[in-house]
């Protein structure tokens, strides 16, 4: 039965090859076209990579690496995909379609959950990576600076946009975390990590929050009082610091101490 398995395998891998040997490279690429537009996507990588090969040093050749990329895109094999865009970012920086090799190349890596929202609380959260968002990131990022005039420009900014706010949504959810168990050190090192890659986001205002009560509780008045003063002058109409619970002008509490 193996022997069988074998000689099978190998009679469908040499019916394409020979089915393709006196192809042009512009038939390859209409077959692979066509293939995806049936579902057929692992025959179209195959007429794709096969084109590759047979018209290297062309456009068409570079046309047959993307859309080789996407297809193994399609079919959530992110791995490959990731290493045929890098192999053509590299090989390729001046090509006319580089702007979208960076596009798919940041959809790859990006995770529009983001694992915020749902199962976090219940997972080790200091363990979590969130690299991957992070390099999503810096493809958008190079193609919004690089080619500002890309059609796919628009929704990277706004993939952008996502992705800072979600990343500072995380550490402050990893601050929070830490504070509700007395880890105070570490959690007034990931708010500070929040405010200082994040300033721009919603979740800087809690993050800041989250440095005065950590310092506070540690006694370390100094920053305590800094961290302060940047909280009431980022966030004068902060819910956090209106959350007075006074009882009396002369027996009032700090802010920081009721939160």
């Amino acid at each position: 039965m193996v022997i069988a398995l074998a000689s099978l395998l190998a009679g469908c891998a040499n019916s394409l090859q020979d089915e393709t040997a006196n192809w042009t490279p512009e038939k390859l690429y209409a077959e692979a076209k066509e293939e995806v537009a049936a579902g057929n996507y692992e025959r179209a990588g195959k007429l794709y990579e096969r084109l590759e090969g047979r018209a290297s040093g062309s456009l068409l050749a570079q046309q047959a690496q993307l859309d080789r990329a996407h297809v193994l895109y399609r079919t959530n094999e992110k791995a490959q995909a990731l290493s045929v865009l890098e192999r053509f970012i590299k090989l390729h920086p001046t090509s006319p379609a580089i702007d979208y090799a960076l596009y798919l190349q940041g959809l790859l890596n990006f995770n529009d959950n983001l694992g915020l929202l749902g199962k976090l609380s219940r997972q080790e959260l200091s363990e979590r990576d969130q690299q991957a968002s992070r390099d999503a990131y810096q493809s958008f990022k190079q193609l919004v600076e690089q080619y500002p005039q890309s059609r796919y420009a628009a929704d990277a900014q706004v993939r952008m946009n996502y992705i800072v706010n979600a990343l500072a949504s995380y550490e402050v959810h990893v601050a929070r975390y830490y504070f509700r168990r007395g880890a105070y050190l570490a959690a007034a090192n990931r708010a500070q990590q929040a405010v200082q890659e994040f300033q721009s986001s919603p979740a800087a205002e809690e993050a800041l929050a989250l440095m005065v009560r950590s310092y506070d509780r540690l006694g370390l008045i100094e920053l305590r009082d800094d961290a302060d003063r940047v909280m009431r002058k980022s966030f004068p109409n902060s819910a956090f610091l209106n959350d007075t619970g006074a009882v009396g002008a002369h027996r009032a509490r700090p802010w920081w101490q009721l939160w």
